[in-house]
């Protein structure tokens, strides 16, 4: 993100993250405190299969972040917390975004100068 606002690039996959119920509901959760994967799934009621595929996402967006720790009987635990953003939305945001998505315009592909 720039001092300015988020690139289009960026601005698509925060949306794109937080475009989702269950993300949503992730974001919410670890707003409160950190939590490990087995823990969060029993709070959201959802299998930590779908869970660990949504906070992959979220992760690759910049919105939460994970760190290794070993419980006190050895066990590995993957804790992960949400990471501080503010992103305002509005069309100038928007505007000033547009202009550096890595993606073309559909018909920009083929126009010459």
């Amino acid at each position: 993100m720039t001092a300015t606002g988020p690139s289009g690039d960026e601005l698509l996959r925060l949306l794109g993250a937080l475009a989702n119920p269950h993300r949503l509901r992730i974001v919410a959760a670890l707003r409160a405190e950190r939590a490990y994967v087995s823990q969060l799934a029993r709070e959201l009621g959802i299998s930590r299969a779908l869970l660990q595929l949504h906070l992959r996402k979220l992760e690759a967006a910049g919105l939460v972040s994970a760190a290794l720790e070993l419980s006190e009987d050895g066990k590995a635990m993957k804790f992960y917390e949400v990471k501080p953003f503010l992103v305002e939305l509005s069309p100038d945001t928007i505007a000033a975004a547009a202009p550096t998505l890595s993606t073309p315009a559909p018909g920009d592909e083929g126009e010459r100068s």
